[in-house]
């Protein structure tokens, strides 16, 4: 039996970061998610003649396939804006760009390098935006991870996540996520490579109310100590490829190999948010071992990146 969807709003208009959602919401989406993937054949017409625009300033696999499938799916459509040769606002003014959009379609999905330039969008538009990866924040994906969590796992509440590399966009997103639905985050990174104190901040704050716990740390073996998911991304991102042999050197302690996993708990999960670099980050083995759910999360961004769409575009 397919499930029935609630389609009801989320308490947001927008989607630029998971520290605005409520632990509510983010549940909510997980439901709808859960529900879109059970019934793909079923649930055709959601967005029945709902079209989203799509403004990319960075290259992209999963979250231009996923976004722009999970329109037809739901039977939308989207329309791709190649931004990587000029960024929002270089050509005409992101408030501009907005008050065009809003009156052709009905939901705007951006990836950019700066957050401000998703945050004017989201100003300026009367239409949901969408954050589809900034260089502050990565919502879609971090919401992905802990659905598939949920998945495995049944509840992330008093669950531990380590993190270890880079304190990038991802590693924001999950910390915002993780403290929202009482899981524990650990993240560990080399000196001078921590996430954003801002972050760390108020992540704190919502762990008081949530039960989590959050640890900064630059140790990757005591942070991988008991975990029950180890998850690590590239150790440069979009915009740092001159960086790249100088954080080679620096992050080489923090790769994740058999002998990380096996400090973390037994059957802990192995994660990623792609593209990965064998050797790097994460060994071969680890990656394409049987603990790793990488290619599960990059399937269940479809379907909550359908959900998201599903509960802001109605």
């Amino acid at each position: 039996m397919t499930a029935t969807l609630d389609l009801a709003p989320l308490s947001q208009k927008d989607l630029l970061c998971t520290s605005s959602l409520t632990a509510h919401d983010i549940e909510r989406i997980f439901a709808t998610a859960r529900a879109l993937k059970a019934g793909r054949e079923t649930h055709t017409q959601v967005l029945r003649h709902k079209r989203l625009a799509m403004i990319f300033e960075k290259d992209s696999l999963r979250t231009r396939f996923t976004f722009d499938i999970g329109m037809q799916d739901m039977g939308g459509s989207a329309v791709f804006m190649d931004h990587r040769d000029a960024r929002l606002g270089s050509r005409e003014s992101v408030k501009d760009m907005a008050k065009n959009l809003e009156r052709w379609v009905h939901g705007i999905v951006a990836r950019t390098f700066k957050h401000k330039a998703l945050e004017e969008l989201a100003l300026h538009a009367d239409i949901p935006v969408i954050n589809g990866l900034s260089d502050f924040v990565h919502p879609c994906q971090a919401l992905s991870d802990f659905f598939t969590l949920t998945e495995k796992w049944g509840t992330v509440k008093g669950r531990t996540l380590t993190y270890v590399g880079d304190g990038n966009n991802t590693c924001h997103a999950l910390i915002h996520t993780a403290v929202k639905l009482g899981a524990n985050i650990r993240v560990c990174s080399p000196e001078g490579y921590e996430p954003n104190s801002r972050v760390v901040n108020e992540a704190m704050r919502t762990a008081q109310d949530s039960g989590a716990e959050v640890t900064i740390s630059n140790d990757p073996d005591a942070a991988a100590d008991g975990a029950d998911a180890i998850y690590t991304d590239v150790w440069a991102s979009m915009g740092q490829e001159d960086e790249i042999e100088e954080r080679n050197g620096i992050f080489a302690a923090y790769q994740v190999d058999d002998e990380m996993m096996r400090r973390a708990n037994p059957g802990a999960l192995f994660m990623h948010c792609l593209p990965a670099h064998r050797g790097w980050e994460v060994t071969q083995e680890v990656m394409d071992g049987p603990q790793s759910v990488v290619y599960d999360i990059a399937e269940n961004r479809l379907h909550v990146q359908k959900a998201v769409l599903a509960l802001l575009l109605r």
